[in-house]
């Protein structure tokens, strides 16, 4: 039997809607907001307005994307958090709306288990996807975890940032050097053409299977700070070689505990999530680190590395293959 899911997604600064039937997409509809990019990041009142605006028109455009009725409709998978509270309002309400009108059930999704669970998603017969258990490298703006997953929603936690997380590193020192928003795919982009080798910057000792970017990223600053005393144009004529060496020290350092982590527990599997895993080189480092220890490597389509409505579709239909649906009371929650 086949199962329509509409998906919606809201829980930062993309408002989208995704239609899947069963673990296939049919319709994945974004719309950005350009309107964060004069202040060099996400002012959430400006994002939940424009959820606002685009929350209609995105689901309506998703439709019909999809070739089917409103009525073909199953159920309604919504992010409920983590995420900026009043842009998950958006999503959650309207959600809720829609799921009372047709008389079909809610069902929840978190934002981090739609990253990791986008793997899953197929496009036709032979999308390959992870085989139980396997290790994934969910790594985002806000959030940097190593997981090991046993099943679609048993997932435990070997390692995560005790600070900040690696796009929070990245965006920094794009914001720094007055590149521009988004910060990642700008120093991404400029890395490719830079040195990685110009500058080294030195990474944490942390135990385990833990990250911290907190210290990276201050002493890029305390670098660029005491270059700029003594030359003004430092960042302008150095620009391409901040980028790449910046790039490869994190790259480096989320590469290194990843891999410290599969060898722990044995697993020939390995998978990257979130928005960082559309960095250039985090995905060639993830290709070089599977073929040196003959590990099987999934990494996302660029479509499904940042926030959208298909991969809480996924995680969406493999809950309500369990029954799992959601009370039409429950709030979102920011964290």
């Amino acid at each position: 039997m086949n199962t329509t899911i509409l998906a919606i997604e809201s829980s930062c600064d993309d408002t989208s809607a995704a239609i899947l039937r069963n673990d296939r997409i049919l319709s994945n509809v974004i719309a950005s907001q350009k309107v964060h990019e004069q202040y060099g990041g996400v002012v959430p009142e400006l994002a939940s307005r424009a959820h606002q605006q685009n929350i209609v028109p995105v689901v309506d455009a998703a439709i019909k994307n999809a070739g089917i009725q409103k009525n073909d409709i199953n159920a309604i998978a919504f992010t409920r958090g983590p995420g900026l509270l009043g842009s998950l309002m958006v999503g959650v309400s309207f959600a809720k709306s829609f799921g009372q009108a047709l008389n079909i059930p809610l069902i929840e999704v978190n934002h981090l288990q739609g990253h990791v669970l986008s793997h899953f998603i197929k496009e036709n017969d032979d999308s390959p996807v992870p085989q139980f258990p396997f290790i994934c490298l969910l790594v985002s703006g806000g959030h940097t975890q190593i997981l090991l997953l046993k099943s679609h929603f048993e997932m435990e936690i070997l390692g995560e940032t005790i600070d900040d997380a690696a796009g929070e590193a990245i965006d920094k020192a794009a914001k720094i050097m007055d590149l521009g928003y988004p910060g990642g795919p700008i120093i991404d982009r400029l890395a490719q053409q830079g040195n990685p080798d110009a500058f080294q910057f030195a990474t944490p000792n942390i135990s385990g299977c833990n990250y911290s970017f907190s210290g990276i990223k201050t002493s890029f600053l305390y670098f660029l700070r005491d270059h700029l005393a003594t030359d003004p144009d430092y960042i302008e004529n150095n620009k391409a070689d901040l980028c790449a060496s910046i790039q490869k020290c994190i790259v480096g350092f989320l590469i290194k505990k990843l891999e410290k982590a599969v060898k722990e527990h044995g697993v020939k599997q390995i998978a990257i999530a979130g928005g960082v895993s559309a960095n250039s080189l985090l995905r060639s480092e993830l290709q070089r680190l599977g073929q040196k220890h003959h590990w099987q490597v999934f990494i996302p389509k660029f479509q499904f590395c940042t926030d959208n409505a298909a991969m809480v579709g996924i995680a969406g239909y493999f809950k309500y293959l369990n029954g799992e649906y959601a009370d039409i009371s429950l709030p979102p929650y920011a964290r």
